[in-house]
């Protein structure tokens, strides 16, 4: 079939409506004479007929298809069981995020999180067995049924790193990036489309509106243009907006959580740990006390770093009691060159190449004392524990007979490094000398003179690899956080003859809208002649 078209440009063009499974198109017109569209149809049909009649079939495309699927091609079964199992796999994860990104589960996420926090707070971490058996023994449970096999168990000994918070982290993230997905980024494109009113019914219904009897929507975008808004015009209408930031400020503080979380979970698994307690003077290797956290915990060069203890001294307050100690620190690397030294106390760390050594406690290991002026002599020093008191301790100097089974010998007592207190062969209060004084005491015929206390300095070390992202998480956050609290502000206007109707409506500051719009209003200029409003 061959179809000629000759439209007239001049003249209103008709719609075509093309029905299914026809080759024709049919004009619509108000009159025969063919005004808008004039066709002329010519038709060849063979003359020779078929030769075999039982091969030519009619097809038509819009006939229903066979109720039963045994007849189809393999590909279109195929076909329509992937579409199928596609539309499942879709409904299910349309569900799986409305319910990850619901409010109250999120909410209830961060409440256990924040329990579990206080919970591993009120627990002491990383101590023995031992110490939670007799801590919460199963005969005497906190709250009638918690014992130590529930820390054991759910790894509250080690909570920060336990599977409980660590899966609630993971399912509060899962929350975070699906609340992200199906409510944050669809605002944001929702916000980012700008559209022009043309209906002034339709402004009047915004949440602020109002009209400008002779006044021009040029003159009007000026004005909104010079007070911070992007403007756009198109003949008679006007659009602006302004605060498309605080739109995606909801997503950064989503993205700032994530990165915090992400950053305390990867120092919770990936880091080292160690502590230990260093007699001046001696020293030990970084990799012999830090351990593994956790399954991505990987050391590093750093561990084969030696640290020497130079020197260990307290600080006191006029009253006697300690205030500070300090530990003079060398680092040596594998060669034996002295890469770093610093004199760290509490609050004031060493850091090297990742890890961080803390000042934490303190003790003392010996006493250095001459007997009848003969020595020095170093006398091991034991921890006491009397009424509660942790921080004492105490030293023995046998007299006479070793070999004897009654030894009897002088006691020596001390809190700190300040004083140490000397009892006879009887338990009797025998003196008081300050090491290094240089003021010999004599005890039943013995002299002795106190020449030093050697401190031991209580060391903790960790590295930490999650730090800097958790600290670019609370930067990001902290920079979002105050972002969010700008208003994202739509105005819309339309030019009707020599009136300017203005409406709009903004996500924030609500109150304060009116009284921004008012007084932006304030300044359209008004137009005296008709003929000065251009209506584009």
């Amino acid at each position: 079939m061959e179809t000629l078209l000759t439209l007239n440009p001049l003249k209103p063009q008709p719609h075509l409506f093309k029905y299914p499974n026809s080759r024709t198109y049919t004009p619509i017109s108000n009159n025969n004479n063919c005004r808008g569209l004039c066709t002329s149809v010519s038709c060849k049909l063979s003359s020779q007929p078929s030769k075999d009649t039982t091969k030519n079939k009619v097809v038509v495309p819009g006939a229903a298809p066979s109720l039963s699927e045994d007849n189809e091609p393999p590909a279109v079964v195929e076909s329509r069981s992937k579409n199928s199992t596609g539309v499942v796999v879709k409904r299910l994860s349309k569900r799986v995020l409305s319910f990850l990104a619901n409010l109250p589960l999120a909410l209830g996420e961060m409440f256990t999180i924040a329990g579990l926090m206080a919970l591993g707070t009120a627990i002491d971490q990383g101590e023995n067995p031992e110490y939670y058996f007799q801590k919460y023994p199963e005969d005497n449970p906190i709250l009638g049924f918690f014992t130590w096999r529930w820390i054991l168990t759910l790894g509250f000994d080690h909570m920060f790193s336990s599977p409980v918070f660590l899966g609630t982290l993971v399912l509060l993230a899962a929350s975070l990036m699906a609340c992200t997905y199906t409510t944050q980024i669809p605002m944001v494109k929702v916000a980012r489309r700008w559209s022009f009113l043309h209906s002034a019914n339709t402004i009047r219904k915004l949440e602020f509106s109002d009209s400008l009897p002779k006044a021009s929507i040029q003159d009007l975008g000026v004005i909104l243009s010079g007070s911070g808004y992007e403007v756009f015009l198109k003949g008679p209408s006007l659009y602006a907006f302004k605060g498309l930031a605080g739109r995606f400020a909801p997503i950064g503080v989503h993205i700032a959580l994530l990165l915090i979380m992400g950053g305390g979970t990867y120092s919770a698994i990936g880091s080292f740990k160690g502590s230990v307690t260093v007699p001046q003077g001696l020293n030990f290797v970084m990799g012999d006390v830090l351990g593994p956290n956790g399954f991505l915990s990987t050391p590093t060069e750093a561990f084969n770093t030696e640290v020497h203890v130079n020197r260990f001294y307290m600080d006191y307050y006029d009253s006697g009691e300690v205030s500070q100690f300090h530990t003079d620190l060398s680092l040596f690397d594998i060669d034996g060159k002295e890469v770093m030294r610093k004199t760290i106390s509490v609050n004031d760390p060493l850091r090297y190449e990742g890890v961080t050594i803390y000042q934490t406690d303190w003790s003392i290991s010996a006493l250095q004392i001459l007997k009848d002026d003969e020595g020095p002599y170093n006398l091991a020093v034991a921890p006491l524990t009397v009424n509660g008191d942790k921080k004492l301790y105490g030293s023995f100097l046998p007299v006479g007979n070793a070999d004897s089974t009654n030894v009897k010998g002088i006691s020596m007592l001390l809190r700190d490094l300040q004083s140490v207190v000397l009892y006879d062969e009887e338990g009797k209060f025998a003196g008081v000398r300050r090491p290094n004084s240089k003021l010999p005491i004599e005890i039943n015929g013995t002299k002795i003179e106190i020449v030093d206390a050697i401190g031991s300095s209580g060391l903790d070390m960790k590295t930490d690899p999650g730090v800097p992202i958790v600290y670019a998480g609370f930067g990001a956050l902290m920079l979002t956080t105050c972002i969010s609290y700008l208003s994202h502000t739509q105005i819309w206007a339309l030019q009707d003859g020599t009136t300017v109707v203005v409406g709009g409506k903004t996500n924030r500051a609500k109150i304060e809208f009116p009284d921004e719009m008012n007084r932006v209003l304030d300044r359209v200029p008004e137009i005296n002649e008709p003929s000065d409003v251009i209506c584009g």
